[in-house]
Parts: C-alpha cells; sequence; structure tokens
C-alpha cells in the first residue's frame, strides 16, 4: 500500500519514523545539556560552592565524601549517555558514508558494511589503502603551493614505506 493509497500525509509519517524513544530523547538532551558551556559552568559553581563550605563542614569526611558521591554518581551515568551518543553518531556516519558509496559510479560497493568485519580483515583492508595512498602521493603536490614543505615533495606525515 503507497502513501497516497492509505491517505497518510507524508509528514506525518515522518514525524511518526522521527520519534525517538524516551531513553533517547533523554540521552540527546542531557548530552547537549552537560556538554555546553552552561554545564561546565553549573559543574564549576558545584564545585566552588563545595570547595567554600569546607571550613564551615570543618573539611569534615562528610564534605569529602559528599563531592566524592556526588561526583562518582554523575561520572558513571554520563559514561552511558556519552556511548549512547557515540554509538548513535558511529552509525549515522556508517550509513551516510555507505549512501556516498552507493552513489559514486566507481565505488566499490562490497565496502558497505564493512564495520562488521574482523579487526585483521580491517587492517589487511587498511594496508591496501595505505599502499594505495603511498602509491598515488605523489598527486598530493599538485594540491600545496610549490613554496610549501610539503609541496617540495613527499609530505613529512607520509612514510616512505607501508607494510
Amino acid at each position: 500500500m503507497s502513501r497516497h493509497e492509505n491517505n497518510e500525509p507524508k509528514h506525518s509519517a515522518a514525524r511518526r519514523l522521527a520519534r525517538p524513544d524516551l531513553f533517547t530523547r533523554v540521552s540527546v538532551w542531557s548530552t547537549q545539556v552537560t556538554g555546553g558551556r552552561w554545564g561546565f559552568v553549573t559543574a564549576l559553581a558545584i564545585v566552588i560552592v563545595w570547595a567554600a563550605s569546607g571550613p564551615y563542614f570543618h573539611f569534615s569526611e562528610v564534605w569529602q565524601l559528599v563531592i566524592n558521591t556526588g561526583t562518582t554518581i554523575i561520572t558513571f551515568l554520563m559514561v552511558f549517555l556519552i556511548q549512547n551518543t557515540q554509538n548513535r553518531d558511529a552509525k549515522a556516519l556508517h550509513l551516510k558514508l555507505d549512501e556516498l558509496i552507493l552513489a559514486v559510479k566507481h565505488a566499490r560497493n562490497e565496502l558497505i558494511d564493512i564495520e562488521r568485519l574482523t579487526d585483521d580483515q580491517l587492517d589487511a583492508l587498511s594496508i591496501r589503502y595505505r599502499r594505495e595512498g603511498v602509491r598515488n602521493q605523489d598527486k598530493l603536490t599538485e594540491c600545496f603551493a610549490p613554496d610549501t614543505p610539503v609541496g617540495k615533495g613527499r609530505p613529512p606525515s607520509m612514510p616512505k614505506t607501508v607494510p
């Protein structure tokens, strides 16, 4: 059944697909808030208030325990939120790259979804592409002005041989 047959507007179907679950929404919001300047300023303010309150609490063990426990809990939770965000970003990036591979006429479609290969297989591909890069490095000089160090031959960071 096509979109037109069920009389559902295109935009409402897209909205329904784009609506993430509660965890994803909380994760995105949390990483945006805590990863910005206001998240840093808030954390800094908490540390300053805690440090300034030290003399009032006579730098007691409870005073130290408050900051240690608080930072441990926040760090523990943030690890999972950041990992979730990185996983989602990596997946989106891979899908975009897969789309580019599909769209380019001379691209090798068998490279789509190679992130599922073993480390040894990925290392073999990496060596192959490094060799190809070394073989074609002379074309880089066309990108740089003749008076730059890179424009005068082999780029400084490029190895002379690749295993």
